[in-house]
């Protein structure tokens, strides 16, 4: 991977004018296109990520790898009161993760995060997400734009070029999740669901609305507050019955906005709908179990070669006490820790010790110590070359961090989100940048 991004960094500098100038089509596709967040067009990097066949083997490893152990995680939750208790959710959020829906697949859907060496392809998880899985509409914006490019053309002369596909492959999954009920899709409507006021995904779940269509499904987007039950059956605002939701309300916005959305837990409460993307996927997405998963209640339940992947690939975690600041001497040692709260998404509240003084370290963890918030290993992103070449920028090739998403649909690894940064928080409220995600192979 570095010997092609190196190429391309070549190619670029060779022929720096055409590159520049197609650049420029690329941008103007994406300002046109529906790679929004809050309403905002993404902001991208030139080189996409270019994954060789032998990379893609090794994230497929870590993803489905990874995949088995969270669904072991969860069962095991669902099965013991005592592996309950380590969680310490509330006694509600409990009640609704156990009432498990009718399908065997407990997690159906999810994005595991890592940092990939791509010298070596060793690597470490950054972060689980399930319920609120997203970006897929960026990365399919993102590869159609490369395509204007001249870099795009280049590799296209020299490799065969593959792209991930994520919606019809994930309306498929959600069809074979159905039927595997002993349901029939004909008539069936299939309801996006989410508190839509965010603005974050609106043009990506209609996306999916069009890949369910394409799978046999009647499809819509529903903002969650609008929806009616009678005891029976889950009605869109329109009146229209919903059959399935694909949740993508997080479930951290759902117990906040519990009062305001009564009709839908109660339908779910009451099993009445097929709710995709079920509550017992907040299990894996909240981060206390990167501590959990190196304990010995979850080490006597997996397989010696899981734990060894544990041990090798999630990074040492642990609640943030004062006794563990004293313990772990965290105030002298900034720059191995970071700090994050146990449930949120974005990044949101995260400080890495390394980007901070002595001073505001120490008021950091006087501050979020003992309230829910965990004491992570830090973990060095691996640094790619990259060129920014947005009107007004230095266009100058810089070395920028990497984040790389792995999907998972029903088990299988289905594709890639690749993000970059300057910084090594990689995430909007830090400074994120999205790069298309693409594989190669030699002709």
């Amino acid at each position: 991977m570095k010997a092609i991004n190196q190429k391309c960094v070549s190619f670029i500098k060779e022929n720096f004018a055409t590159c520049k100038e197609t650049a420029q089509l690329e941008l103007e596709y994406l300002e046109h296109s529906t790679a929004k967040y809050k309403g905002e067009t993404i902001y991208s990097l030139h080189i996409p990520k270019i994954f060789t066949k032998e990379a893609e083997n090794v994230i497929k490893y870590a993803a489905e790898t990874m995949y088995g152990i969270l669904r072991k995680v969860i069962e095991e939750y669902l099965h013991s009161a005592d592996y309950r208790k380590l969680f310490g959710f509330s006694k509600e959020l409990e009640e609704m993760i156990c009432n498990t829906p009718h399908y065997k697949n407990l997690l159906p859907i999810c994005r595991l995060d890592i940092f990939l060496n791509e010298e070596d392809y060793s690597y470490k998880f950054c972060e689980f997400n399930g319920d609120g899985t997203s970006s897929m509409n960026e990365d399919r914006e993102l590869n159609l734009a490369f395509e204007k490019t001249a870099l795009y053309s280049y590799l296209e002369e020299n490799y065969v070029i593959r792209t991930y596909e994520l919606f019809d492959s994930w309306a498929n999954s959600c069809k074979e999740i159905y039927e595997g009920m002993g349901k029939s899709i004909e008539g069936t409507r299939i309801a996006v669901v989410d508190f839509l006021e965010k603005g974050c995904s609106i043009y990506e779940f209609e996306q999916f609305c069009k890949a369910f269509k394409n799978a046999g499904f009647d499809a819509c987007v529903c903002e969650i507050r609008d929806l009616t039950y009678d005891g029976k059956y889950l009605y869109t605002k329109d009146k229209e019955r919903i059959d399935i939701i694909y949740r993508r309300a997080v479930t951290s916005d759902i117990m906040a906005n519990k009062q305001e959305i009564k009709p839908f837990l109660e339908s779910v409460k009451d099993k009445n709908v097929c709710l995709i993307g079920d509550f017992c996927t907040h299990i894996m997405h909240d981060k206390i179990l990167f501590q959990l998963l190196r304990q010995e209640e979850t080490k006597r339940f997996l397989t010696k070669e899981e734990n060894e992947f544990v041990s090798a690939h999630v990074p040492y975690t642990i609640r943030l006490t004062k006794e563990i600041i004293k313990e772990k001497k965290v105030a002298g040692t900034k720059d191995f820790w970071i700090i994050k709260p146990e449930d949120s998404y974005g990044a949101k509240g995260v400080f890495a010790g390394r980007n901070h003084s002595c001073e505001e370290w120490s008021d950091l963890l006087e501050k979020h110590s003992d309230k829910d918030y965990l004491l992570q290993e830090f973990v060095t992103p691996y640094r790619s070359n990259n060129i920014d070449f947005h009107l007004g920028k230095e266009n100058q090739v810089k070395e920028y961090s990497n984040l790389t998403g792995l999907y998972v649909y029903n088990g299988k690894f289905a594709g890639v989100y690749s993000r970059q940064s300057a910084k090594e928080i990689i995430s909007t409220e830090h400074d994120e940048n999205d790069v298309a995600s693409l594989v190669i192979e030699n002709k």
